[in-house]
């Protein structure tokens, strides 16, 4: 009868979703998170240098184009607003270059089951991936906001609203590449997703101009797309001006990283194009 009772409790606390090393498996996630860094660690000159050189190369590029020729854009040198949109460009294509190409690699090695096996659940499986994304955008970051201090002496304005959505941006970008990885299962598969739509909300969302001079469907199109909010949000914070009120659109960014983690969580937790 005490046994019985005994088994009994341990079935009522595994349905209660209780584990023999807790209710979150710590070094599990821990260990997914440092293999995720280390991940783009390792490559670093391919993973924050070279997104470095072509931020500056963009610059660079625009600056000899049009700089000399372009009057001030909402009040400040056009160097100074385009700055923060390839600073947030460059960030969330890192974030999702890094949670899409994890997962697809796995996939195409065959070895995505070392990630599937461990008792990791949904979320934890989402966290570790999330912040090798997270780490990765913030140090790429980083770099650029250092670059423009020593070359533009740009300054941040509101450096905590900076951060934040840098960390909006890497969450939202790096949780729409575990999407991605997932639903892909090939190298072309993962280069169409990007080509034809984080390149696209990349480019068409204000980074290179301010969304008033566009044509009103357009201007509209953008208004709709959680990226204008990103790179708004950080123009506001490195340089103290913005199309939108900053904190509407901290909020619309959180509610969009938000809906894409909850699906990136519901295809991890039910295995979804993982599970053979």
């Amino acid at each position: 009868m005490a046994e019985q009772r005994s088994n009994d409790q341990m079935g009522y606390q595994i349905a209660l979703g209780e584990r023999r090393f807790g209710r979150v498996n710590w070094l599990g996630l821990y260990t997914l998170a440092q293999r995720e860094i280390t991940r783009f660690l390792v490559v670093w000159t391919q993973t924050l240098m070279a997104p470095l050189v072509t931020a500056g190369l963009f610059l660079l590029i625009f600056n000899l184009a049009i700089g000399p020729k372009r009057g001030d854009v909402m009040g400040v040198p056009f160097l100074h607003f385009l700055a923060p949109g390839i600073m947030m460009m460059t960030v969330i294509q890192n974030a999702f270059a890094n949670t899409s190409s994890s997962l697809v690699i796995s996939k195409v090695q065959g070895n995505i089951v070392d990630t599937l096996m461990p008792p990791l659940s949904g979320v934890e499986i989402l966290l570790g991936y999330l912040a090798g994304a997270v780490v990765r955008g913030t140090l790429v970051a980083c770099g650029i906001a250092l670059g423009l201090a020593l070359v533009l002496q740009i300054v941040p304005a509101h450096p905590l609203v900076s951060l934040v959505f840098i960390v909006l941006g890497a969450i939202f970008l790096g949780g729409l590449g575990i999407v991605a990885g997932i639903f892909a299962n090939k190298f072309d598969q993962m280069a169409a997703i990007t080509n034809f739509i984080v390149t696209p909300l990349a480019f068409l969302s204000g980074t290179f101009y301010s969304i008033d001079a566009l044509p009103p469907v357009l201007h509209a199109m953008a208004q709709v797309n959680p990226v204008f909010y990103l790179i708004d949000g950080l123009r506001f914070g490195m340089i103290g001006t913005s199309d939108g009120d900053p904190f509407v659109g901290m909020v619309i960014c959180a509610g969009a990283s938000l809906a894409i983690c909850l699906l990136a969580w519901a295809m991890l937790r039910s295995g979804y194009r993982l599970k053979a």
